[in-house]
């Protein structure tokens, strides 16, 4: 089991639990919480043996870039450069389960962006959860899903914890009330490039419907 576990209420997060979440990632600890697209891995950005760990937990290349969340579309053009026509289609699709792939600015640490491309994946979440994280933190989390690519079934918070949680210093959970309905997981994110002359939709996932909307407008 993690260190520490704790449990975010879904909707209204208590604030001295986010301080709390926020003061280990500012320590360099590695964190499983609930991102907007699945349980997730995550450390700050400049956080460079944290990213190790979650390479090593997950098995992933070192040329594998790391997946990262701002909380605004600002925030997202301080770590890649957007051009015009990015501008126009990430405005309309943010917040939510889309993952940017765009060209990586000098502020992303070189260990956590694609050493080929130099390029970086980026989403800003719709969720409250990792919203709320974001905002008590004040700056980019890491956050990579807390399964392999080839998994059947996102991982529920208490999955997670009993298969991921010795491997990191604190667990975030969800508390449970019977009022709430909502699913809390939107699955696996979109990933769409916009590094070339044309957007690439690098793989299918939530919010694939509104993503060729507004690709097929932006194209008219």
């Amino acid at each position: 089991m993690a260190q520490l576990i704790v449990p975010l209420h879904p909707t209204t997060p208590e604030q001295r639990l986010l301080t709390l979440i926020a003061d280990q990632l500012r320590s360099g600890r590695l964190i499983l919480y609930p991102s907007d697209t699945t349980m997730a891995l995550g450390c700050a950005l400049r956080n460079k043996a944290g990213i190790e760990r979650i390479r090593r937990i997950r098995d992933l290349e070192e040329t594998k870039h790391m997946t990262f969340l701002c909380p605004s579309l600002s925030n997202l053009a301080e770590y890649a450069h957007v051009d015009n026509r990015a501008y126009r289609i990430i405005r309309r699709l943010i917040p939510g389960p889309i993952t940017f792939i765009l060209p990586a600015t000098k502020a992303v640490p070189q260990y956590a962006h694609d050493p080929k491309r130099r390029t970086v994946g980026i989403r800003v979440p719709a969720a409250t959860i990792p919203r709320s994280i974001l905002d008590a933190l004040g700056e980019p989390l890491i956050s990579i899903s807390a399964h392999s690519e080839s998994a059947e079934h996102v991982l529920s918070p208490e999955e997670a914890v009993e298969q991921l949680g010795a491997f990191v210093d604190c667990a975030v959970t969800v508390q449970h009330h019977s009022w709430i309905d909502e699913p809390l997981f939107a699955g696996p994110s979109t990933v769409l490039d916009l590094t070339g002359d044309t957007p690439q939709i690098v793989r299918r996932g939530a919010g694939i419907e509104h993503v060729e909307d507004i690709l097929h407008v932006e194209a008219d």
